[in-house]
Protein backbone atom coordinates (compact mmCIF):
# COMPACT_ATOMS: atom_id res chain seq x y z
CA UNK A 1 0.00 0.00 0.00
CA UNK A 2 1.08 3.33 -1.20
CA UNK A 3 1.88 6.00 2.15
CA UNK A 4 -0.59 8.80 1.03
CA UNK A 5 -1.72 10.08 4.92
CA UNK A 6 0.10 12.92 6.56
CA UNK A 7 -1.76 11.98 9.85
CA UNK A 8 -3.48 9.24 11.36
CA UNK A 9 -6.72 8.86 13.95
CA UNK A 10 -8.27 6.13 15.48
CA UNK A 11 -11.32 6.38 17.49
CA UNK A 12 -14.27 8.17 16.04
CA UNK A 13 -16.33 9.09 18.51
CA UNK A 14 -17.43 12.99 18.43
CA UNK A 15 -14.05 14.56 19.89
CA UNK A 16 -12.24 12.39 17.01
CA UNK A 17 -14.28 12.89 14.12
CA UNK A 18 -14.29 16.53 14.34
CA UNK A 19 -10.69 16.95 15.22
CA UNK A 20 -10.15 14.58 11.93
CA UNK A 21 -12.38 17.66 9.97
CA UNK A 22 -10.23 20.34 11.65
CA UNK A 23 -6.65 18.57 10.16
CA UNK A 24 -8.30 17.96 6.82
CA UNK A 25 -9.49 21.42 6.61
CA UNK A 26 -6.05 22.31 7.38
CA UNK A 27 -4.66 20.65 3.40
CA UNK A 28 -3.80 17.83 5.47
CA UNK A 29 -4.34 14.08 4.10
CA UNK A 30 -5.87 12.05 7.20
CA UNK A 31 -6.39 8.21 7.36
CA UNK A 32 -9.15 7.15 9.81
CA UNK A 33 -9.66 4.03 12.05
CA UNK A 34 -12.30 2.65 14.46
CA UNK A 35 -13.16 -0.46 15.77
CA UNK A 36 -16.63 -0.58 14.46
CA UNK A 37 -15.88 -0.25 10.86
CA UNK A 38 -19.19 1.09 10.03
CA UNK A 39 -18.66 4.18 12.14
CA UNK A 40 -15.47 4.20 9.67
CA UNK A 41 -17.46 3.95 6.50
CA UNK A 42 -20.01 6.06 7.69
CA UNK A 43 -17.84 9.17 8.75
CA UNK A 44 -16.14 9.05 5.55
CA UNK A 45 -19.25 8.64 3.11
CA UNK A 46 -20.94 11.42 5.17
CA UNK A 47 -17.64 13.53 3.81
CA UNK A 48 -17.29 13.10 0.26
CA UNK A 49 -14.65 15.49 -1.68
CA UNK A 50 -12.20 15.38 1.27
CA UNK A 51 -8.58 14.00 1.69
CA UNK A 52 -10.03 11.31 3.74
CA UNK A 53 -9.60 7.82 4.38
CA UNK A 54 -10.76 5.00 5.91
CA UNK A 55 -9.44 1.62 6.87
CA UNK A 56 -11.27 -2.00 7.92
CA UNK A 57 -7.45 -3.03 9.93
CA UNK A 58 -5.33 -1.62 12.12
CA UNK A 59 -2.70 -2.61 9.44
CA UNK A 60 -3.83 -1.14 6.43
CA UNK A 61 -4.45 2.07 8.58
CA UNK A 62 -0.61 2.35 9.57
CA UNK A 63 0.93 1.19 6.22
CA UNK A 64 -1.18 3.96 4.78
CA UNK A 65 0.90 6.91 6.58
CA UNK A 66 3.82 8.64 5.68
CA UNK A 67 6.77 8.15 7.64
CA UNK A 68 7.63 8.85 10.22
CA UNK A 69 4.02 8.14 11.20
CA UNK A 70 1.80 9.95 13.08
CA UNK A 71 -0.83 8.95 15.10
CA UNK A 72 -3.48 10.23 17.38
CA UNK A 73 -5.80 7.99 19.66
CA UNK A 74 -9.12 9.30 20.79
CA UNK A 75 -10.22 6.57 22.73
CA UNK A 76 -11.26 6.20 26.34
CA UNK A 77 -8.86 6.62 29.02
CA UNK A 78 -7.01 4.01 30.77
CA UNK A 79 -7.18 0.23 29.64
CA UNK A 80 -8.69 0.93 25.76
CA UNK A 81 -5.17 2.88 25.15
CA UNK A 82 -3.12 0.29 26.17
CA UNK A 83 -5.05 -1.92 24.49
CA UNK A 84 -4.78 -0.17 21.50
CA UNK A 85 -1.10 0.44 21.61
CA UNK A 86 -0.32 -3.19 21.96
CA UNK A 87 -1.69 -3.88 18.56
CA UNK A 88 0.12 -1.08 17.33
CA UNK A 89 3.45 -2.16 18.30
CA UNK A 90 4.12 -4.89 15.90
CA UNK A 91 2.73 -2.19 12.88
CA UNK A 92 5.38 0.30 13.80
CA UNK A 93 8.76 1.43 13.05
CA UNK A 94 11.52 2.77 15.08
CA UNK A 95 10.70 6.35 14.89
CA UNK A 96 7.04 6.07 14.15
CA UNK A 97 4.75 8.83 16.59
CA UNK A 98 2.13 7.72 19.01
CA UNK A 99 0.06 10.22 19.92
CA UNK A 100 -2.49 9.83 23.07
CA UNK A 101 -5.15 12.54 23.13
CA UNK A 102 -7.24 11.61 25.98
CA UNK A 103 -7.50 13.03 29.30
CA UNK A 104 -5.26 10.11 30.58
CA UNK A 105 -3.39 10.30 33.96
CA UNK A 106 -0.27 11.54 33.74
CA UNK A 107 1.59 8.71 35.56
CA UNK A 108 0.05 6.16 33.01
CA UNK A 109 2.00 8.67 30.21
CA UNK A 110 4.74 8.68 31.35
CA UNK A 111 4.95 4.84 31.77
CA UNK A 112 3.87 4.61 27.68
CA UNK A 113 6.67 6.55 27.30
CA UNK A 114 9.12 4.89 28.54
CA UNK A 115 7.48 1.21 27.04
CA UNK A 116 7.77 2.98 23.67
CA UNK A 117 10.86 4.52 23.61
CA UNK A 118 12.42 1.43 24.78
CA UNK A 119 11.03 0.12 21.28
CA UNK A 120 12.55 3.08 19.33
CA UNK A 121 9.10 4.51 19.00
CA UNK A 122 8.67 8.32 20.38
CA UNK A 123 4.98 8.94 22.40
CA UNK A 124 3.05 12.44 22.65
CA UNK A 125 0.72 12.70 25.72
CA UNK A 126 -1.51 15.74 24.11
CA UNK A 127 -4.13 17.58 26.26
CA UNK A 128 -7.04 18.52 24.02
CA UNK A 129 -9.46 21.09 25.70
CA UNK A 130 -12.18 23.01 23.43
CA UNK A 131 -14.95 19.96 23.45
CA UNK A 132 -16.85 19.37 20.18
CA UNK A 133 -16.73 22.87 18.85
CA UNK A 134 -12.89 23.48 20.24
CA UNK A 135 -12.15 20.32 18.52
CA UNK A 136 -13.61 21.62 15.00
CA UNK A 137 -12.96 24.98 14.85
CA UNK A 138 -9.83 24.76 16.91
CA UNK A 139 -8.78 23.61 20.63
CA UNK A 140 -6.09 24.44 23.01
CA UNK A 141 -3.62 21.83 22.55
CA UNK A 142 -0.90 20.58 25.50
CA UNK A 143 1.30 17.86 24.23
CA UNK A 144 4.26 16.71 26.00
CA UNK A 145 7.37 14.08 24.91
CA UNK A 146 10.52 14.57 23.45
CA UNK A 147 11.11 18.35 22.00
CA UNK A 148 12.34 16.36 18.97
CA UNK A 149 8.99 15.12 18.70
CA UNK A 150 7.29 18.29 18.59
CA UNK A 151 9.59 19.49 15.57
CA UNK A 152 7.76 16.76 13.59
CA UNK A 153 4.02 17.50 15.16
CA UNK A 154 4.35 20.93 15.58
CA UNK A 155 3.07 22.04 11.97
CA UNK A 156 0.08 19.87 12.36
CA UNK A 157 -0.94 21.45 15.76
CA UNK A 158 0.09 24.98 14.92
CA UNK A 159 -2.81 24.80 12.09
CA UNK A 160 -5.53 22.86 13.51
CA UNK A 161 -4.81 25.11 17.12
CA UNK A 162 -7.35 27.82 17.80
CA UNK A 163 -5.18 31.44 17.65
CA UNK A 164 -5.21 34.58 19.79
CA UNK A 165 -3.70 37.54 18.47
CA UNK A 166 -1.89 35.47 15.92
CA UNK A 167 -0.61 32.93 18.02
CA UNK A 168 -1.61 29.31 18.02
CA UNK A 169 -2.99 28.17 21.24
CA UNK A 170 -0.23 25.18 21.50
CA UNK A 171 3.25 25.01 22.25
CA UNK A 172 5.31 22.10 23.72
CA UNK A 173 5.05 21.75 27.27
CA UNK A 174 7.57 19.61 28.55
CA UNK A 175 8.71 16.03 28.40
CA UNK A 176 7.12 12.66 29.72
CA UNK A 177 3.76 13.36 31.20
CA UNK A 178 4.17 17.03 31.68
CA UNK A 179 1.48 17.74 28.72
CA UNK A 180 -1.01 14.98 30.57
CA UNK A 181 -0.19 17.19 33.54
CA UNK A 182 -1.27 20.45 32.70
CA UNK A 183 -4.64 19.19 31.01
CA UNK A 184 -5.10 17.71 34.09
CA UNK A 185 -4.75 20.41 36.27
CA UNK A 186 -6.65 22.76 33.22
CA UNK A 187 -9.27 20.53 34.25
CA UNK A 188 -9.19 21.03 37.93
CA UNK A 189 -9.43 24.59 37.35
CA UNK A 190 -12.30 23.78 35.28
CA UNK A 191 -13.79 22.36 38.27
CA UNK A 192 -13.20 25.58 40.52
CA UNK A 193 -15.15 28.14 37.49
CA UNK A 194 -17.59 25.88 37.33
CA UNK A 195 -18.87 25.87 40.93
CA UNK A 196 -18.03 29.14 41.85
CA UNK A 197 -20.61 30.01 38.91
CA UNK A 198 -23.06 27.70 40.15
CA UNK A 199 -23.03 29.66 43.67
CA UNK A 200 -23.34 32.58 41.98
CA UNK A 201 -26.73 31.19 40.64
CA UNK A 202 -27.72 29.84 44.13
CA UNK A 203 -27.56 33.33 45.66
CA UNK A 204 -29.82 35.16 42.75
CA UNK A 205 -31.87 32.37 42.75
CA UNK A 206 -32.45 32.71 46.53
CA UNK A 207 -32.76 36.24 45.79
CA UNK A 208 -35.90 35.21 44.18
CA UNK A 209 -34.46 35.81 40.58
CA UNK A 210 -35.84 33.99 37.70
CA UNK A 211 -33.32 32.11 35.64
CA UNK A 212 -33.90 34.70 32.23
CA UNK A 213 -33.08 37.08 34.64
CA UNK A 214 -29.79 35.32 36.41
CA UNK A 215 -28.68 34.73 32.87
CA UNK A 216 -29.30 38.46 32.00
CA UNK A 217 -26.73 39.28 35.01
CA UNK A 218 -24.16 36.99 33.60
CA UNK A 219 -24.28 37.89 29.55
CA UNK A 220 -23.39 41.83 30.93
CA UNK A 221 -21.01 39.83 32.97
CA UNK A 222 -19.61 39.00 29.74
CA UNK A 223 -18.77 42.20 28.58
CA UNK A 224 -16.50 43.18 30.99
CA UNK A 225 -13.88 41.57 33.03
CA UNK A 226 -14.92 38.27 34.41
CA UNK A 227 -15.80 37.51 30.29
CA UNK A 228 -14.84 33.85 29.52
CA UNK A 229 -16.51 31.20 27.23
CA UNK A 230 -18.00 29.78 31.24
CA UNK A 231 -19.92 32.93 32.03
CA UNK A 232 -21.03 33.37 28.25
CA UNK A 233 -22.68 29.64 27.75
CA UNK A 234 -23.87 30.06 31.92
CA UNK A 235 -25.88 33.23 29.88
CA UNK A 236 -27.23 30.97 27.51
CA UNK A 237 -28.16 28.16 29.46
CA UNK A 238 -30.20 30.13 31.61
CA UNK A 239 -31.79 31.65 28.73
CA UNK A 240 -33.12 27.98 27.13
CA UNK A 241 -36.28 27.28 27.13
CA UNK A 242 -38.00 23.67 27.76
CA UNK A 243 -39.81 22.59 25.17
CA UNK A 244 -42.06 20.58 27.00
CA UNK A 245 -42.81 22.89 29.99
CA UNK A 246 -42.49 25.90 29.03
CA UNK A 247 -40.06 26.82 31.79
CA UNK A 248 -36.62 27.44 31.81
CA UNK A 249 -34.87 24.08 31.04
CA UNK A 250 -32.29 24.89 33.81
CA UNK A 251 -34.97 24.77 36.33
CA UNK A 252 -36.20 20.90 35.09
CA UNK A 253 -31.95 19.32 35.18
CA UNK A 254 -31.83 17.19 38.14
CA UNK A 255 -29.18 18.80 40.51
CA UNK A 256 -27.36 15.47 40.15
CA UNK A 257 -23.54 16.75 38.78
CA UNK A 258 -21.60 13.70 36.95
CA UNK A 259 -17.40 13.75 36.63
CA UNK A 260 -14.69 12.03 34.96
CA UNK A 261 -11.84 11.90 37.18
CA UNK A 262 -9.62 14.44 36.44
CA UNK A 263 -10.55 17.29 39.25
CA UNK A 264 -10.42 14.21 41.83
CA UNK A 265 -6.44 13.76 40.21
CA UNK A 266 -5.82 17.13 40.17
CA UNK A 267 -6.60 16.45 44.36
CA UNK A 268 -4.55 13.75 44.78
CA UNK A 269 -1.61 15.04 43.16
CA UNK A 270 -1.90 18.47 45.24
CA UNK A 271 -2.07 16.20 48.62
CA UNK A 272 0.94 14.27 47.51
CA UNK A 273 2.86 17.29 46.79
CA UNK A 274 1.89 19.20 49.61
CA UNK A 275 -0.30 22.36 47.72
CA UNK A 276 -3.23 23.69 48.76
CA UNK A 277 -6.41 23.73 45.82
CA UNK A 278 -9.12 24.29 48.48
CA UNK A 279 -11.44 25.80 45.81
CA UNK A 280 -10.93 22.78 43.44
CA UNK A 281 -11.33 20.70 46.29
CA UNK A 282 -14.63 22.40 47.26
CA UNK A 283 -15.57 21.85 43.56
CA UNK A 284 -15.22 18.01 43.58
CA UNK A 285 -16.82 17.64 47.17
CA UNK A 286 -19.70 19.70 45.78
CA UNK A 287 -20.31 17.59 43.04
CA UNK A 288 -19.78 14.46 45.19
CA UNK A 289 -22.60 15.61 47.31
CA UNK A 290 -24.74 16.15 44.60
CA UNK A 291 -24.72 12.88 42.87
CA UNK A 292 -25.84 11.93 46.85
CA UNK A 293 -28.91 12.99 46.30
CA UNK A 294 -31.24 10.51 48.03
CA UNK A 295 -29.10 11.17 51.36
CA UNK A 296 -29.89 14.73 50.56
CA UNK A 297 -33.53 14.44 50.15
CA UNK A 298 -34.04 12.00 53.63
CA UNK A 299 -31.84 14.80 55.48
CA UNK A 300 -33.73 18.15 54.28
CA UNK A 301 -36.63 17.34 56.25
CA UNK A 302 -34.57 16.32 59.27
CA UNK A 303 -31.73 18.94 59.55
CA UNK A 304 -32.66 22.23 60.73
CA UNK A 305 -31.83 25.66 58.96
CA UNK A 306 -32.59 29.33 58.01
CA UNK A 307 -35.22 29.38 54.78
CA UNK A 308 -32.78 29.49 51.91
CA UNK A 309 -34.03 33.09 51.17
CA UNK A 310 -32.56 36.36 50.38
CA UNK A 311 -34.03 40.08 51.36
CA UNK A 312 -31.47 42.11 49.33
CA UNK A 313 -32.01 44.55 46.45
CA UNK A 314 -30.68 42.91 42.96
CA UNK A 315 -28.47 45.09 41.45
CA UNK A 316 -26.63 45.62 45.54
CA UNK A 317 -26.36 41.62 45.07
CA UNK A 318 -25.02 41.40 41.53
CA UNK A 319 -22.04 43.81 42.57
CA UNK A 320 -21.50 41.88 45.46
CA UNK A 321 -21.31 38.50 44.08
CA UNK A 322 -19.34 40.16 40.93
CA UNK A 323 -16.30 40.90 43.82
CA UNK A 324 -17.15 37.29 45.14
CA UNK A 325 -16.97 35.55 42.29
CA UNK A 326 -14.05 37.41 40.28
CA UNK A 327 -11.54 37.32 43.69
CA UNK A 328 -12.37 33.55 44.05
CA UNK A 329 -11.26 32.79 40.60
CA UNK A 330 -8.01 34.07 40.98
CA UNK A 331 -7.60 32.24 43.77
CA UNK A 332 -8.50 28.89 42.14
CA UNK A 333 -6.31 29.57 39.48
CA UNK A 334 -3.45 30.86 41.59
CA UNK A 335 -3.76 26.99 43.29
CA UNK A 336 -3.40 25.52 39.65
CA UNK A 337 -0.56 27.48 38.96
CA UNK A 338 1.17 26.93 41.97
CA UNK A 339 0.39 22.58 41.49
CA UNK A 340 1.97 23.15 38.52
CA UNK A 341 5.21 25.55 39.33
CA UNK A 342 5.56 22.82 42.34
CA UNK A 343 5.36 19.12 39.81
CA UNK A 344 7.17 21.32 37.17
CA UNK A 345 9.79 21.82 39.25
CA UNK A 346 10.00 18.53 41.43
CA UNK A 347 9.75 16.72 37.90
CA UNK A 348 12.27 19.49 35.86
CA UNK A 349 9.54 19.71 33.22
CA UNK A 350 10.63 23.06 32.59
CA UNK A 351 7.16 24.49 32.56
CA UNK A 352 6.21 28.07 31.20
CA UNK A 353 3.72 29.33 33.46
CA UNK A 354 3.22 32.00 31.01
CA UNK A 355 3.40 30.05 27.95
CA UNK A 356 0.05 27.87 29.54
CA UNK A 357 -1.88 30.60 29.93
CA UNK A 358 -0.96 32.06 26.76
CA UNK A 359 -2.62 28.86 25.33
CA UNK A 360 -5.79 28.79 27.57
CA UNK A 361 -6.90 31.91 26.21
CA UNK A 362 -8.46 30.38 23.19
CA UNK A 363 -9.66 27.42 22.26
CA UNK A 364 -9.94 25.39 25.73
CA UNK A 365 -13.18 25.45 27.98
CA UNK A 366 -11.46 27.28 30.87
CA UNK A 367 -10.62 30.68 28.15
CA UNK A 368 -11.13 34.01 29.53
CA UNK A 369 -10.24 37.88 29.25
CA UNK A 370 -8.07 37.55 32.49
CA UNK A 371 -5.99 34.68 31.16
CA UNK A 372 -4.41 37.54 29.13
CA UNK A 373 -3.70 39.30 32.09
CA UNK A 374 -1.92 35.87 33.90
CA UNK A 375 -0.03 35.62 30.31
CA UNK A 376 1.88 38.74 31.14
CA UNK A 377 2.10 38.34 35.11
CA UNK A 378 4.35 35.23 34.13
CA UNK A 379 6.12 36.73 31.46
CA UNK A 380 7.24 39.70 33.12
CA UNK A 381 8.45 37.64 36.42
CA UNK A 382 8.75 33.84 35.40
CA UNK A 383 9.75 33.05 39.29
CA UNK A 384 6.39 35.13 40.90
CA UNK A 385 5.80 32.66 44.19
CA UNK A 386 1.90 33.26 43.86
CA UNK A 387 -0.46 34.66 41.26
CA UNK A 388 -2.22 36.81 44.02
CA UNK A 389 0.86 38.61 44.78
CA UNK A 390 1.06 40.15 41.24
CA UNK A 391 0.27 43.82 41.50
CA UNK A 392 -2.75 44.03 39.25
CA UNK A 393 -4.34 40.70 40.94
CA UNK A 394 -3.32 41.77 44.50
CA UNK A 395 -5.28 45.29 43.99
CA UNK A 396 -8.52 43.40 42.25
CA UNK A 397 -8.14 40.79 45.64
CA UNK A 398 -8.05 44.00 48.07
CA UNK A 399 -10.52 45.98 45.71
CA UNK A 400 -13.00 42.91 46.31
CA UNK A 401 -12.55 41.12 49.64
CA UNK A 402 -15.18 43.28 51.61
CA UNK A 403 -17.33 42.63 49.31
CA UNK A 404 -16.40 39.47 48.38
CA UNK A 405 -17.14 38.55 52.54
CA UNK A 406 -20.50 40.00 52.40
CA UNK A 407 -21.43 38.04 49.53
CA UNK A 408 -19.94 34.73 51.74
CA UNK A 409 -21.69 35.94 55.02
CA UNK A 410 -25.04 36.51 52.74
CA UNK A 411 -25.00 32.92 51.89
CA UNK A 412 -23.63 31.74 55.67
CA UNK A 413 -26.84 33.36 57.42
CA UNK A 414 -29.57 32.02 54.94
CA UNK A 415 -28.23 28.83 54.99
CA UNK A 416 -27.14 28.56 51.49
CA UNK A 417 -23.57 26.23 50.73
CA UNK A 418 -21.03 28.31 48.94
CA UNK A 419 -17.85 25.85 49.77
CA UNK A 420 -15.82 27.79 46.82
CA UNK A 421 -16.40 30.87 47.59
CA UNK A 422 -15.84 30.26 51.23
CA UNK A 423 -12.73 27.84 50.76
CA UNK A 424 -11.16 30.62 48.60
CA UNK A 425 -11.76 33.02 50.95
CA UNK A 426 -10.49 31.53 53.88
CA UNK A 427 -7.39 30.63 51.23
CA UNK A 428 -6.96 34.37 51.11
CA UNK A 429 -7.42 35.20 54.71
CA UNK A 430 -4.38 32.47 55.40
CA UNK A 431 -2.43 33.80 52.41
CA UNK A 432 -2.26 37.06 54.24
CA UNK A 433 -1.53 35.97 57.93
CA UNK A 434 1.43 36.75 58.93
CA UNK A 435 0.67 34.55 62.12
CA UNK A 436 -1.95 31.67 61.71
CA UNK A 437 -2.84 29.10 65.21
CA UNK A 438 -0.47 26.27 63.75
CA UNK A 439 1.41 26.94 67.04
CA UNK A 440 -0.85 25.64 68.82
CA UNK A 441 -1.09 22.54 66.65
CA UNK A 442 2.55 22.19 66.44
CA UNK A 443 2.27 22.24 70.57
CA UNK A 444 -0.53 19.59 70.13
CA UNK A 445 1.81 17.39 67.95
CA UNK A 446 4.67 17.87 70.65
CA UNK A 447 2.35 16.91 73.47
CA UNK A 448 1.16 13.34 72.21
CA UNK A 449 4.07 12.34 69.70
CA UNK A 450 7.36 14.60 70.77
CA UNK A 451 7.13 15.54 67.13
CA UNK A 452 8.71 18.84 68.26
CA UNK A 453 7.96 22.46 67.24
CA UNK A 454 10.48 25.43 66.16
CA UNK A 455 10.72 28.66 68.49
CA UNK A 456 9.31 32.64 67.33
CA UNK A 457 12.71 33.20 69.38
CA UNK A 458 14.92 31.22 67.94
CA UNK A 459 16.54 31.05 64.36
CA UNK A 460 14.75 28.85 62.37
CA UNK A 461 15.50 25.16 61.64
CA UNK A 462 16.30 24.59 65.23
CA UNK A 463 13.68 22.05 67.02
CA UNK A 464 12.35 21.79 70.86
CA UNK A 465 10.48 19.19 72.66
CA UNK A 466 8.80 20.04 75.78
CA UNK A 467 8.23 17.43 78.56
CA UNK A 468 4.31 17.92 79.02
CA UNK A 469 2.21 17.59 82.36
CA UNK A 470 0.43 13.71 82.04
CA UNK A 471 -2.67 13.60 81.28
CA UNK A 472 -4.60 11.59 83.77
CA UNK A 473 -7.98 9.91 82.61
Amino acid sequence: MTARNDFGLIGLAVMGQNLVLNVESRGFAVGVYNRTASVTHDFVARHPGKRLAGYDTLADFVASLKRPRKLQLMVQAGAAVDAVIAQLLPLLEPGDIVIDGGNSLYTDTERRDADLAAAGLRFVGAGISGGEEGARKGPSIMPGGPASTWAEIRPIYEAIAARVDGEPCVIHIGPGGAGHFVKMVHNGIEYGDMQLICEAYALFKAAGLAAPQIGAIFERWNQGELQSYLIQITARALAQVDPDTGQPLVDVILDKAGQKGTGRWTLINAAENAVVVSTINAAVEARVLSSQRALRLRAAPLLQGPAPTLAIDPDALATMVHEALYASKIISYAQGLDLLRTMGEKKDWGLDLGGIASIWRGGCIIRARFLARITEVYRADPALPNLALAPYFRDVLNRAQQPWREAVALAVRAGIAVPAFGASLAYYDSLRSARLPANLLQAQRDFFGAHTYERTDRPEGRFFHTSWPEVID
